[in-house]
């Protein structure tokens, strides 16, 4: 049923700013809208000054803890009534997040878990394309994991490459070269298994998408969007 008016959303972004901006674009695109009173109200806090996620994973760099609960704090007293984060990593964190703040707050792993789950109902092994952090965390495995589906993660040089690859997209490279090098490291999940890919990085979806790879693929930015609008209007 629908709200009676649509929730404010509250964008934690700048983690990356471009997949921020990837995130606000489809979000336009996949809502329903006669005119412009009939979008979403967001607020959107880019900010990238928050500190490397992987690195505080793993214990060699400072923690975006603080950062993130001040992002999402300045973000509910600007009036947002539901918040999103469009970075997977950061969810390391995120009891900083709803430690923060008295607003719902949806998370980008669990939702894209369910997204996998709805598009392949009897799915059994996962792959998942995600950061050294977001796999050192447990992000995506422990959330498989309770839907009772096996997590498919690459390993060792590829791993190092798709780190590489992360930092060129950050960097502004999406190159047939880049796009080629992502599309492979998929391909590997297929070999060890996977029947699903989870793109489980929102820089992912920058150089991959359904017409780059042939084989079950499920973005996380794209089912934050979906979960975000469905949330926003009908709660």
């Amino acid at each position: 049923m629908l709200v009676e008016r649509k929730r404010i959303v509250g964008i934690i972004g700048g983690l990356g700013p471009e997949a921020t901006l990837d995130f606000f674009g489809k979000i336009l695109l996949a809502t329903t809208a006669a005119k412009d009173q009939d979008h979403l109200h967001l607020i959107i806090d880019n900010n990238p000054s928050a500190p490397d996620r992987t690195e505080a994973v793993a214990g060699i760099g400072p923690s975006p803890a603080d950062s993130l609960a001040c992002t999402a704090l300045r973000l509910e007293q600007a009036g947002a009534e539901v918040l999103v984060m469009v970075c997977n990593t950061a969810h390391a964190f995120s009891s900083a997040i709803t430690d923060a703040v008295q607003i719902p707050f949806l998370n980008i792993v669990d939702v894209t878990c369910e997204a996998a789950i709805k598009a392949r109902p009897s799915l059994r092994r996962a792959g998942v394309l995600a950061t050294e952090g977001a796999l050192s965390a447990g992000l995506y495995e422990d959330a498989l994991e309770a839907h009772g589906v096996e997590h498919v993660a690459l390993g060792g040089a590829s791993r190092v490459r798709f780190m590489e690859l992360i930092g060129r997209i950050k960097g502004g490279d999406k190159s047939d070269e880049v796009r080629a090098g992502m599309r492979s490291l998929a391909l590997e999940l297929v070999d060890l298994g996977a029947e699903l890919i989870i793109a489980g990085c929102t820089e992912v979806p920058l150089v991959l998408d359904d017409e780059d790879f042939k084989w079950p693929l499920v973005n996380s930015t794209d089912a934050l969007v979906s979960r975000t609008i469905q949330y926003a209007t009908y709660g």
